[in-house]
């Protein structure tokens, strides 16, 4: 045979292949490696509704992380527009401008607009998810003039990964879907075309940016990280994005809430958050806006299906640096038990304690292990995610049960005792303290301890289990007596003339303060003598009633405090985790990847307010500082930027990073301290504990300590 002959005769035989058959295979699978998008979220949303197990986020102008039909499983990498004019295009989340403007102040109602910078062409979007369908629609309307034409680009990531995504055309409808779970995407006005490919090789993106124009037309791209791309049909529309189990049921969702329309869908929407709204305790008129807002967030982050299970944010901290190709990514949508009982005590002071209350059954009944702890964190299902002993984690329950009045027969024989129990034989040491990094003897940690001890023998005495009573009892009494004979260096190096009076350190690895242990702080934070690290986690002793605010160690740690970790911000005051941390953007800004420097954080500048109300001072500074750190959507984030040096990333002093908004502990703490504020009490204080501690110490008739043997982390 003549082989150039041959090829010859292929070459030529394949030039009259249709094209629209040629079309139908995009190349490049399984495309770039996938990621998540930015932690620093605009704004949330959900329907009040149980009946919809929808969520979604906004950043940067655009619809980022969507999650079905649980909130530890994100579907969505993000969906946006594209504007071309054939010889140009503008892509929406890197070429225009962006604001977004709350559009009710009793509803998590969001109007994002993004705009041409010289002022050609403008979209506006607005989102609701169906109180009755699994859809969220977006109403959107595009004014340019007619030589615009308006693509949207719709990148999925099923089942929390990127990879393994297949998507096609299917009538009206972009599909995508992996085993038992589809996606949807239709327009009220139509698509003009529709494509399916492979990111960063054969995708809408790419086409765009060679041709202006999508000029293919692949109908199907296979197990990869899948890119759908369209053009649409007119210029006022609403785009229905529909889940489900099949193909089938996705797009049955998606047509259901077209055909009832966005107004009605957004109508029930919005009637379902005001009557939330309306049910929430009222406040300052300066703080009540935020402080409705912070509610209907943290009712926002409770799952449906899980119900009592909030997660800790609806975001992946540094999303955009951390891979998308595995299902095992959870980022902040996890419980932490700590974080939960943060956002119980802040639904019980907003006025929703029947959210409390399902966070304490989700506790007890999904989270809590037959010995009686927790684990460091979990999926929704109550499956371990990180696997650390974190001793506060295993205190915080009882004190919300008892903070709830939860003191029945079968909550103490079933929850509270095997928790106690587990504390007493496990504390006061720590596997690891509340910043999940090292072992050792920890003031917050140990707050928690030995007022959950007093809460579960206030609880025991209730049940007629007065030998369990006495004996949490004598423990707690044990080590709040060694608090500072454990915590409180006297040869530090920090505060200057006033260290030799002591202060507290912020963890101590044995019980001896002084002995200069070489401490790891990790996150590529170094190795420090311990006496010179700390933090003021030691305020949970105020907070929870086992140590008086005007206590001289106290006082003298916070001007060690305020020397070593306080930040004046444009915004005001907040304060670092501790010196040296290495949680937060690397020097110049750039995402955490193991290593950075630490940020300041809103939830130090709750705590001090909250300190400032238990001293019986004014803690107004500290409330309107934390308003001041919400963004343009009312988010509190994790952390804010340091100082005032621009970087490449252009982050602003006093304003987010790029490691998780909104924090749910952070939106709690800001309701938590309104609170407070205005009834001049730390509110959420456990009555018993004040009892016990502070009382009997102002009468000086507290019995002496016993002799304890401190179990070793």
């Amino acid at each position: 045979m003549d082989v150039p002959r041959f090829w010859l005769h292929v070459f030529v035989s394949m030039a009259f292949i249709p094209a629209v058959l040629q079309a139908q295979i995009p190349a490049g699978a399984p495309g770039t490696a996938p990621t998540w998008t930015p932690g620093s979220k605009e704004a949330v949303g959900t329907s009040t509704s149980t009946d919809s197990h929808v969520w979604f986020t906004l950043q940067n102008g655009i619809l980022t992380e969507v999650y079905y039909p649980r909130l530890d499983t994100a579907d969505v990498h993000s969906l946006e527009f594209a504007v071309s004019d054939g010889k140009r295009v503008w892509i929406e989340s890197k070429d225009m401008a962006h604001s977004l403007e709350r559009t009710d102040e009793n509803a998590l109602a969001y109007l994002q607009t993004s705009s041409d910078p010289g002022g050609r062409f403008k979209i506006t979007k607005s989102y609701a998810t169906d109180s009755q369908h699994d859809t969220l629609l977006i109403d959107v309307n595009f004014t340019a003039g007619p030589a615009y034409q308006l693509y949207v680009l719709y990148d999925p990531s099923l089942k929390n990964s990127g990879y393994g995504d297949t998507g096609y055309s299917q009538g009206d409808a972009l599909i995508a879907e992996k085993p038992d779970l589809a996606s949807a995407l239709i327009s009220s006005a139509g698509f003009a075309q529709m494509t399916n490919g492979f990111a960063g090789r054969s995708d809408g993106y790419t086409d765009l940016l060679l041709h202006h124009q999508l000029t293919e037309a692949y109908t199907r791209a296979e197990n990869g990280n899948l890119i759908q791309a369209a053009r649409v049909a007119g210029t006022r529309f609403t785009l229905a994005l529909g889940f489900g189990g099949t193909a089938a049921s996705a797009i049955e969702a998606a047509r259901a809430s077209l055909k009832n329309g966005f107004p009605t869908v957004n109508a029930a929407y919005v009637r379902g958050w005001k009557q939330y709204a309306g049910s929430l305790r009222q406040v300052d008129a300066r703080y009540a806006r935020q402080f409705h807002l912070a509610a209907m967030v943290l009712k926002a982050h409770e799952d449906k299906t899980f119900r009592g299970a909030m997660i800790a944010s609806m975001s992946i901290p540094w999303g955009f640096a951390v891979k998308a190709d595995t299902p095992g990514v959870g980022g902040y949508h996890l419980i932490w038990a700590r974080d939960l009982y943060e956002v119980a005590t802040a639904m019980l002071a907003a006025g929703d304690q029947a959210a409390a209350d399902r966070a304490l059954d989700y506790l007890f009944k999904v989270q809590q292990k037959p010995d009686g702890s927790y684990p460091q964190n979990s999926w929704l299902d109550g499956k371990p995610y990180w696997t650390a002993l974190q001793m506060d984690e295993v205190s915080y329950p009882v004190i919300l049960a008892w903070q709830l009045d939860r003191i029945d027969a079968d909550t103490w024989q079933h929850h509270i005792r095997p928790e106690a129990e587990f504390v007493v034989s496990h504390g006061p040491a720590t596997q690891e303290e509340r910043w999940e990094e090292v072992a050792g003897y920890s003031p917050s940690t140990m707050a928690a301890e030995i007022a959950g001890l007093v809460c579960a023998a206030d609880i025991a005495h209730k049940n007629g289990a007065n030998d369990d009573a006495e004996r949490y009892l004598k423990t707690a009494d044990s080590w709040a007596d060694n608090l500072e004979n454990w915590l409180v260096t006297k040869t530090g190096h920090l505060g200057g003339t006033q260290a030799a009076q002591g202060y507290y350190m912020r963890i101590d690895n044995n019980t001896d303060p002084d002995d200069g242990y070489q401490l790891d702080v990790h996150n590529g934070g170094g190795i420090w003598d311990e006496r010179d690290v700390v933090d003021a986690g030691f305020l949970e002793l105020v907070r929870l009633g086992i140590v008086p605010a005007d206590d001289p160690m106290i006082e003298r740690s916070l001007k060690v405090i305020d020397a070593t970790i306080r930040v004046q911000t444009p915004n005001g005051p907040s304060f670092f985790r501790y010196n040296h941390d290495g949680y937060g953007e690397t020097l110049f800004g750039g995402p955490w990847l193991g290593q950075g420097v630490g940020r300041v954080w809103p939830i130090f500048t709750g705590e001090r307010g909250e300190y400032e109300v238990a001293h019986g001072r004014d803690a107004t500074v500290y409330l309107d500082s934390m308003l001041g750190f919400a963004n343009a959507g009312g988010m509190i984030p994790e952390q804010i930027w340091d100082h005032a040096e621009a970087t490449e990333s252009r982050f602003i002093f006093g304003e987010g990073t790029g490691s998780a908004t909104p924090l749910a502990w952070s939106m709690a703490q800001f309701i938590r301290l309104v609170v407070c504020v205005e009834q001049r009490r730390v509110v959420e204080q456990p009555r018993v504990v004040a009892e016990h501690f502070l009382k009997r110490a102002t009468q000086g008739t507290r019995p002496p300590a016993a002799p304890t043997t401190a179990a070793q982390p």
